[in-house]
């Protein structure tokens, strides 16, 4: 990832890496062989959103491009992304389209984001734009879309002092679909723009089907609608209750996944109860009153 940024045409700019409380601290090795970075270590694992206001904390520039650590930038990402941005004045958050990492570049891209739909208040539920197709040149042109992707998105100083940071509650997911909201209610809008793309090793930090991933996906698709459809929620409830919970519970419980299995439950009384647990132990806020 460092080393595709340092690939860009793009110049002026300032890398900030934060490293969230990992095992090992890799300080010595990132000064050695870039040190054009600003490190920045955290104490505590604050979470994707906690982790990313560190490094707004730290940065200085007119455009703050936030990227995950398992992707590369192709070249001229930055560029496109900075000059369609400036074009805009009312955008609020802007993400290149995201294709899954390929060792194989003979064999095609493979599509991960070129966009979202809208959450649906009654399921939370969306789609993502363009996934799993191979990219053949059907998203060329930049759209407005409904939630820019939190692996890669640039958000300018001006909207970041309009709306505020990223909400460390969420901790993990669904963080910047909040944001988008968010900028959305002070009438910003969200883009893509499929010029500027990176390359993504989807669940290379959390894992693919670990039960820190499951226990804040179902935690914070309740969250999400409790703070953005408060009219809708009580029939969100009886659906992520009826539904969703026994269906989860059923899928795990035959696949004797007791980890996931506990995950699940957890993250649904959360929201009810406020019950401590090892998930929850990570977030430096206290739970919800019972709604």
């Amino acid at each position: 990832m460092l080393q595709s940024i340092r690939e860009q045409g793009f110049r002026d700019l300032e890398v900030i890496v934060v490293d969230n409380a990992s095992k090992e601290n890799p300080e010595a090795y990132l000064k050695q062989h870039f040190p054009e970075i600003t490190f920045i270590r955290s104490s505590k694992n604050l979470g994707f959103a906690g982790g990313n206001n560190l490094g707004i904390d730290a940065a200085r520039g007119r455009y703050l491009f936030f990227i995950n650590n398992d992707t590369e930038l192709t070249y001229f990402c930055i560029d496109r992304l900075v000059s369609f941005y400036e074009t805009q004045p009312d955008c609020g958050a802007l993400s290149p389209l995201i294709c899954y990492f390929n060792e194989d570049s003979t064999s095609g891209e493979r599509i991960q984001y070129a966009g979202m739909t809208p959450i649906s208040p009654i399921t939370a539920r969306n789609k993502i734009i363009g996934e799993r197709e191979m990219d053949a040149g059907q998203f060329l042109v930049p759209e407005r879309t409904a939630y820019a992707h939190g692996a890669a998105m640039m958000v300018s100083r001006e909207v970041l002092e309009k709306v505020g940071p990223m909400d460390e509650q969420f901790f993990l997911y669904y963080e910047e679909l909040d944001w988008c909201e968010r900028m959305r209610k002070v009438g910003l809008s969200i883009w893509i723009n499929p010029t500027a793309r990176i390359h993504h090793k989807e669940s290379a930090t959390v894992g693919v089907n670990s039960p820190l991933k499951t226990y804040f996906i179902h935690r914070n698709r309740m969250l999400f609608v409790q703070r953005n459809y408060p009219r809708t929620k009580v029939a969100f409830y009886i659906y992520m209750w009826y539904i969703v919970l026994p269906k989860q519970l059923i899928k795990y419980g035959l696949k004797l996944d007791f980890q996931n299995f506990k995950a699940v439950w957890k993250a649904m009384t959360w929201h009810f109860w406020g019950i401590s647990n090892k998930f929850e132990n990570l977030v430096p806020v206290a739970p919800p009153k019972q709604p």
